[in-house]
């Protein structure tokens, strides 16, 4: 069996071809690029393919390369952009995953012969095509593929669901891939660790407008909703001399409308909701009779929230048992039946 494997330049993509040769696999490797970057940004595309060819190089396989930005701009970026400028906060990750490497790299890898693809990604597959988190809880990445379907799991692999991070280094090490100490990659999904407002300026107007407390009264101005996030701390610049105490200030909502930033201080209920409301889920495998009592998470590495969901008119009610911190429209929530990923949607709205 031929299985091409997504190269990323990584610790993990390195160790999940290893594995797959080590099992007998026919193995290939491919590198895909997925933004344009300029020579002077932190987002080191030209080092990830330097490392990528060294590890192909040591095992021995071949490695394509190939340049996806455009299906990434088109399918997920001019998304997340349209996200952004109507004050949601959009996770771009998903989507990636649903529409470029499990859409655009599958269909690539098939035509070049292969019978599956595989990735690093931490999360399982069971023989029925399942979503199955990952063994470390930790690293489970299942959140993100939500979105995949029932034939794009049949023609996956994830090696690493069934290992733990300290594992997959430790294996990189005792092979000597070059690889085994590098930095686990952080940031969205082929943008990297780039300042995120900064970045986000290059394609969204500074729209200022008032940063106002939960009475309405004036803190100070910001440079525009679209540049911040439900439950954000950092980046507020609210200093002394505003509230009580010392107590950190939190977003706790945006008004589009009025271009206004509702900030409070401190653990406040304002940034507390039990029930979520979406427009419409996609489920990995048959949609469960509702409603239905399971669980969800609405942000990655959240603990599973015990939760109910119903049909309700132009949509799904979630009713949480516990009220939820920081539910951020835009974002995923993504459902659970004990180790079962089941699928998910978008917040659309909060209560």
């Amino acid at each position: 069996m031929k299985i091409i494997v997504g190269l990323s330049g990584g610790v993990d993509s390195s160790v999940c071809a290893l594995l797959l040769q080590q099992q007998g696999y026919q193995v290939e490797a491919l590198f895909m690029k997925n933004w344009e970057e300029d020579d002077n940004e932190t987002c080191s595309a030209q080092q990830d393919l330097k490392d990528a060819s060294a590890i192909a190089k040591k095992l021995n396989i071949k490695l394509h390369t190939v340049n996806f930005s455009s299906e990434y701009w088109q399918e997920v970026f001019e998304d997340f952009i349209e996200q952004h400028k109507n004050g949601l906060t959009p996770n771009p990750d998903v989507l990636c995953n649903q529409k470029i490497k499990f859409k655009v790299f599958l269909e690539y890898a098939l035509e070049l012969g292969a019978n599956k693809i595989a990735t690093g990604h931490y999360a399982q597959i069971t023989t029925d095509n399942q979503l199955k988190v990952a063994v470390d809880n930790n690293k489970d990445q299942s959140y993100f593929l939500h979105l995949l379907n029932e034939y794009q799991l049949s023609k996956s692999i994830f090696p690493l669901g069934g290992m733990n991070k300290t594992e997959v280094r430790a294996l990189a090490q005792k092979h000597n891939l070059i690889t085994a100490n590098k930095k686990d990659s952080t940031g969205i999904c082929f943008i990297g660790e780039k300042h995120f407002q900064s970045f986000l300026s290059q394609y969204l107007p500074i729209k200022e407008g008032d940063m106002i407390d939960k009475y309405g009264n004036f803190i100070k101005k910001h440079q525009g909703v679209a540049f911040y996030t439900i439950g954000q701390r950092k980046g507020l610049g609210i200093g002394g001399g505003f509230g009580k105490g010392n107590e950190p200030w939190f977003v706790a909502d945006k008004n589009i409308t009025t271009n206004e930033l509702i900030v409070v201080q401190g653990d406040d209920r304002l940034l507390y909701h039990s029930i979520i409301k979406v427009d419409a889920i996609h489920w990995i495998n048959k949609e469960p009779q509702l409603p239905v009592s399971f669980e969800a998470k609405i942000r990655y590495r959240q603990k599973n929230q015990k939760c109910t969901l119903e049909i309700v008119e132009n949509g799904y009610k979630i009713s949480f048992s516990t009220p939820q911190r920081a539910v951020t429209k835009g974002q995923s929530i993504v459902f659970y039946q004990d180790d079962i990923c089941l699928g998910g949607g978008i917040i659309k709205e909060r209560y």
